[in-house]
């Protein structure tokens, strides 16, 4: 009896509970008689995420505004138009990894437990050793930054490119398996291990095998009500699917695009799609400190003032840290993210080229897209999970999109820069001799005159330890996407899903006042 009830009451929430019709076709939405097409009705709107601020998306001039001072001419502007998404306000925290830590530990254990595979844990592990220089005593950094609780509010460092993107994954499944057990259909399970881990895409393909607590009806199958003889028979009820709306879609890192705009947060001086100042920063005006009468001449984020003033003469400390700063500190921009400049750089999404071409994609522009699809068997299922609970994904074929217009292959990392068609100075002879993979090698000289590869990724922002120059959201500067350093983090983003504006209370803009403590709002 009271699974039946669990079942009605999900239903109607997801569902609804009148029998609603198609406008094309007269048959019901969510009736097994009439085929069982299952519809959430009741869906209202993307709920923001713990931690992430609404960034409306629009159209900006993308690119470089501050002098070149290295005349390499990189990121020309342009104008581009981003799609509304989710941001985290603050940059990922060491206590936030080292929660991230501590499940991989237990669940895939390290040389000291019983997981099967304690090379996920080593392989997670910051790399602590970026603090030292070889002539400065940075070693208490080396041992106490990451797991000392006096640097919890600090954003964690030596993170690789691929290890952030790993935390990205796994905060996605962490998140979508808390909302499933808050919402009844699954047990906490704190006992899972290796393959029996939750993971978001092996449990809506029902490869999952944990604490289910309860399922829908697959209504297609005409099964309306909950019973012992449907219950036993597993294609009579099924997991939540994206259909539902429930489960929120993949964090991920912010591309370049989208980090600028909402470093640049124009939305605060913009009326009537009229931008009435071109910010240099990311908040208003082309200084770095506060304008206000009561914080009047503070400074607005934590960078280098000069040679040897990191954090100015005591008694008068101008930005009051000498390395990072916790990730709440200073004033946030007008989206309400906090050192969107200065603190830490951060990793982006996009791999690297030196000239953002103002030709390429105007909308959502990114370079490092390699399209993937599920591993199937000869009989088009969805083949058996891995080892590690994962879902098996592979690179698509030249073969299967023939007939494609929009792409033919998977990696389209080089597309018009590093690709054939980009060696317009080489002769054919040239082209018909190199292989595709050494393209970009060619192009770009690698390991001769460039760092430049398909390996190499964007970090955005300024940092502790640079000028006010870098804090500009147009500069950009590149590393490979397995090395770290003292100085770059992350923050993780999230797809907008339907309309681009939001009736939320949540996601009501909130316009900073400068006149505040730090860490404060206005209250309009």
């Amino acid at each position: 009896m009271k699974n039946q009830i669990l079942l009605v009451l999900s239903l109607a929430l997801i569902f609804g509970c009148s029998k609603e019709k198609s406008k094309t076709t007269g048959w019901n939405y969510n009736d097994p008689k009439h085929g069982g097409f299952e519809v959430s009705t009741n869906y209202t709107e993307q709920v923001t995420p713990n931690g992430m601020a609404f960034i409306e998306g629009g159209s900006f001039t993308m690119g470089r505004v501050e002098q070149d001072v290295q005349y390499d001419w990189n990121n020309v502007p342009k104008t581009v138009t981003v799609s509304s998404f989710y941001m985290d306000e603050t940059e990922v925290r060491n206590i936030d990894y080292l929660e991230y830590l501590f499940w991989i530990e237990r669940v895939y254990g390290s040389n000291y437990d019983n997981g099967s595979y304690p090379e996920i844990y080593w392989k997670a592990l910051p790399d602590t050793n970026v603090w030292r220089d070889k002539l400065s005593f940075n070693e208490p950094y080396v041992e106490s930054y990451l797991r000392h609780p006096a640097f919890n509010q600090y954003p964690v460092v030596g993170i690789s490119w691929e290890q952030a993107v790993d935390y990205c994954a796994w905060r996605t499944d962490r998140v979508n398996e808390r909302i499933l057990i808050d919402n009844g259909y699954l047990w906490e399970d704190p006992e899972q291990v290796d393959e029996n881990v939750f993971k978001t895409d092996a449990y809506k393909m029902g490869q999952y095998e944990g604490r289910i607590r309860r399922q829908l009806p697959n209504l297609k199958l005409g099964v309306h009500s909950y019973d012992k003889k449907a219950g036993k028979d597993k294609n009579a009820i099924r997991n939540v699917q994206e259909s539902d709306g429930i489960l929120l879609p993949r964090f991920r890192l912010p591309t370049e695009a989208e980090w600028e705009f909402a470093a640049l947060a124009l939305v605060g001086n913009t009326e009537q799609e009229n931008v009435s100042e071109r910010k240099l920063y990311p908040w208003n005006g082309d200084g770095v400190r506060n304008p206000s009468k009561r914080n009047k001449g503070e400074i607005v984020a934590n960078f280098k003032r000069g040679r040897g003033d990191n954090m100015g003469t005591a008694g008068r400390l101008n930005d009051n840290a000498d390395k990072t700063a916790p990730v709440i500190s200073y004033w946030p921009n007008e989206y309400g993210l906090y050192n969107m400049a200065g603190n830490v750089s951060e990793w982006v999404m996009d791999i690297y080229r030196p000239l953002v071409d103002p030709n390429t994609t105007d909308m959502n522009p990114f370079r490092g897209n390699v399209f993937e699809t599920w591993e199937r068997d000869e009989d088009r299922f969805i083949v058996e999970k891995d080892t590690l609970g994962n879902i098996i994904k592979r690179n698509v074929t030249v073969e299967e999109n023939l007939n494609r217009r929009n792409y033919s292959k998977s990696d389209n990392i080089n597309y018009l820069d590093g690709d054939y068609d980009s060696k317009v100075n080489a002769p054919a002879s040239d082209w018909l001799q190199d292989s595709e993979e050494n393209a970009t090698n060619q192009v770009y000289e690698l390991n001769n005159t460039s760092l430049i590869s398909d390996q190499t990724r964007v970090y955005k922002g300024g940092s502790y330890k640079d000028r006010a120059y870098w804090m500009v959201p147009g500069t950009r500067r590149f590393l490979d996407q397995k090395q770290s350093t003292s100085y770059i983090g992350f923050r993780c983003a999230m797809d907008r899903l339907g309309p681009p504006t939001s009736n939320l209370k949540e996601n009501r803009r909130r316009p900073v006042d400068w006149n505040k403590n730090n860490g404060y709002y206005d209250k309009k």
